[in-house]
């Protein structure tokens, strides 16, 4: 009898253990959050001391990508046609041409869901929603930001150009530019809390051991975006030199706002990936100190941190993407005649301009150059170079971060 109960008790206590909350983690966001990082670039993480670690946790016994036994995703996805792929999570689930289909790529997600399925020990559920090309000011809008509206300067620069110039539109085109703005403003905010509500009515779908009687537990929301807000001269107006991006913090204030009221959560944890494309000594820290900005206002001090990705920046292969964009540039001389370079006169033949290219690369480029890059890159720069070495280590910190909130 004795011998039934200790079986009866330790069945009771797996029970128990299952019985919590199911934790639940979304990240979201534009194309870095889709991930650019090829899976044939996970050797280069193994060549630092400093991130050999990660790759261990990367791989299972076998030598390949590690399937996790308790971390399940649904990532919804797609440009011309939307879809959803979904299962225990593994490489994979990083941008992909068809939402249903393995892209052989990863994303922040991988090391998020291996930092939280060994930190936590149980099982969790990652919800991912990402579409590459998109902004906060239009795309993602959260409804409590209103509709899109042109800045005072931008007015004032289309009143002096009625023609149009410099991707102003004309003054006869402005009213169908407006309107194709208004219509696509919040279509992706909306789809993104439809399929996180969609995923929430049934995850047993999506996580086969999960039992209604347990419940679930919105645990963090993980934002991954900025490009295209910080390249958008017609929202972000030059002219306003000195807070030239508020108007970023300010959605972004609403969008926090907005996603924990839609989700019933006043205190849901969430993190803000701030872009740091380029690295540390790049030139566009107006930017992410407008990213940064909204974690540090009273309300959102406890339960917003912003989480700088700068760090993560592979510098010896961002050198070589330098020198790599110096031979797109030479190229480009040539092909237009410019003034300062050889071709100005017109006259090299293309066979001309081609071997005058290749001896520049040649020159510029070493072949141990070239080698990292094949190790390491697979993507350009605005993502991050395609570097499996940095997705890994941004995913970690997002879920560093959030198991400390």
């Amino acid at each position: 009898m004795k011998y039934l109960i200790v079986i009866l008790s330790i069945f009771n206590l797996s029970n128990q253990a299952y019985a919590k909350p199911l934790k639940v983690y979304i990240l979201a966001g534009q194309s870095n959050m889709e991930g650019h990082a090829k899976v044939e670039t996970f050797d280069y993480i193994g060549e630092d001391r400093a991130t050999a670690p990660l790759l261990k946790d990367m791989r299972g016994r076998d030598g390949k990508p590690k399937v996790c036994d308790r971390v399940w995703i649904s990532y919804f996805t797609g440009w011309e046609s939307f879809g959803e792929g979904y299962g225990k999570l593994t490489t994979g689930y990083g941008a992909r041409h068809d939402p249903t289909k393995d892209g052989a790529k990863i994303g922040p997600e991988f090391m998020f869901g291996i930092t939280m399925e060994e930190k936590l020990g149980e099982p969790i559920l990652i919800i991912k929603t990402a579409w590459g090309g998109k902004s906060l000011n239009t795309d993602f809008r959260p409804p409590s930001a209103g509709p899109y509206k042109l800045p005072t300067l931008t007015e004032q620069l289309w009143a002096k150009h009625p023609n149009g110039a410099h991707g102003i539109p004309k003054e006869s085109d402005r009213a169908a530019w407006m309107k194709k703005k208004h219509e696509a403003t919040g279509v992706y905010y909306r789809m993104m809390i439809k399929h996180i509500k969609y995923v929430l009515s049934d995850i047993k779908r999506i996580y086969p051991g999960y039992k209604k009687n347990q419940g679930y537990e919105l645990s963090g929301f993980v934002w991954f975006q900025g490009w295209n807000d910080m390249c958008d001269s017609t929202t972000y107006p030059y002219g306003n030199k000195n807070n030239r991006y508020s108007e970023y913090s300010e959605l972004l204030r609403h969008f926090i706002r907005d996603i924990r009221k839609e989700l019933k959560t006043p205190e849901l944890p969430f993190v803000i990936g701030v872009m740091g494309v380029g690295g540390m000594t790049d030139t566009r820290k107006d930017f992410r100190d407008a990213m940064a900005a909204p974690a540090t206002l009273p309300e959102f001090k406890e339960n917003v941190l912003a989480v700088e990705t700068a760090p993560y920046w592979e510098e010896a292969l961002g050198e070589i993407d330098n020198k790599r964009a110096k031979v797109r540039q030479m190229a480009w001389f040539l092909s237009s005649n410019h003034k300062d370079h050889p071709n100005k006169d017109s006259s090299m033949t293309k066979e001309q301009q081609q071997e005058y290219v290749k001896k520049f690369q040649q020159e510029l480029i070493s072949p141990e150059d070239e080698a990292m890059w094949k190790r390491g890159a697979s993507n350009a720069g605005y993502h991050y170079l395609g570097c499996a070495k940095t997705m890994a280590q941004i995913g970690k910190a997002f879920a560093e971060a959030l198991l400390k909130n």
